[in-house]
């Protein structure tokens, strides 16, 4: 099975309304190469250490665990959770458990 991450990541820039391009340079990759690292990313090819995912993730408004989620339902759930304030996420953890 392919990691989660290609398809979270492609799925989380789009919601972003950012290009390949665009992502990559504000991680601060050369533009020149930037489109083609972030396509390697996507597709699979390549996996981004967790420090870069994590920036990629911020840069994009998701938490990182979203990109590695690999159950779709656990996944959303994981950002709806973090847009939670720290009380409610403690209220709802309280329920939970």
């Amino acid at each position: 099975m392919n990691s989660p991450l290609a398809h979270r990541l492609r799925s989380a820039r789009q919601a972003a309304n950012l290009t390949q391009q665009q992502l990559g340079i504000r991680l601060g990759m050369d533009p020149n190469t930037a489109s083609a690292r972030m396509n390697q990313y996507e597709k699979g090819k390549h996996a981004p250490d967790y420090q870069t995912a994590k920036r990629m993730a911020d840069e994009l408004g998701v938490p990182v665990a979203y990109l590695y989620c690999d159950d779709d339902m656990l996944a959303e759930l994981i950002c709806v959770i973090a847009k939670l304030k720290e009380s409610e996420k403690a209220e709802l953890l309280e329920k939970l458990r």
